[in-house]
């Protein structure tokens, strides 16, 4: 049986050393190395060659979501697990969207991430069954698609919403003014008739819009 190599971005020290010894006793799983924070991933990475790599969200300095997308671009076959405690829609669709492989709850425990991790590697994919539920209760929908007409502009600057940019990571993209993405954002929300990053992401996702 093969053995998954795993490297973790976590900044919980006691989760880390709790996932550790566990996998310590595992034939599966092994962790490779740990880091506390994600601003040198792309090294590691590239150093240790993982089989699958657990990021977490809410990291120092690079968040876990924008870890993973620079990998994403760097190295595109990875395969990344985000795993957070967080189930809030935002997080999720933008961990999704912006490339995850899977979306695990760390509440579940640890023979369930054992799992995902295999899942991951193996199926390609794997997400926590509550996380399953609300992607489904998101994206279906009994409406039908409306006609919404974004400019190219404005496109790209949801694109980046549902990859979980910042505004300021945006104006950066995009070399436009923070003003400038304030106002596209605002104007987005008016066409899509929604008052916050979930609600214009989820329809965004539904209407087809990136």
């Amino acid at each position: 049986m093969q053995t998954l190599r795993v490297i973790l971005f976590e900044d919980n020290k006691e989760y880390t050393e709790s996932l550790r010894m566990f996998f310590e006793d595992s034939e599966r799983v092994f962790l490779t190395a740990s880091f506390l924070d994600a601003t040198e991933a792309l090294k590691q990475i590239r150093k240790h060659q993982p089989d699958v790599v657990l990021m977490d969200i809410e990291l120092p300095g690079v968040s876990g979501i924008e870890a993973m997308q620079k990998i994403r671009e760097a190295i595109p076959d990875t395969k990344i697990l985000i795993q957070t405690s967080f189930e809030d829609n935002h997080k999720i669709f933008a961990s999704l969207c912006g490339g995850a492989s899977g979306y695990f709850i760390k509440s579940a425990g640890l023979m369930a991430l054992e799992q995902s991790i295999l899942d991951v590697y193996h199926a390609g994919g794997s997400l926590s069954p509550s996380i399953a539920k609300k992607v489904i209760a998101l994206m279906e929908t009994k409406h039908k698609i409306e006609y919404i007409k974004l400019t190219p502009r404005e496109k790209e600057v949801l694109q980046y919403l549902v990859e979980g940019l910042s505004y300021k990571m945006i104006q950066a993209k995009i070399n436009i003014s923070y003003d400038t993405v304030c106002f596209h954002i605002r104007n987005i929300y008016d066409k899509l008739h929604v008052h916050s990053k979930a609600e214009a992401i989820v329809k965004a996702i539904k209407n087809k819009l990136i």
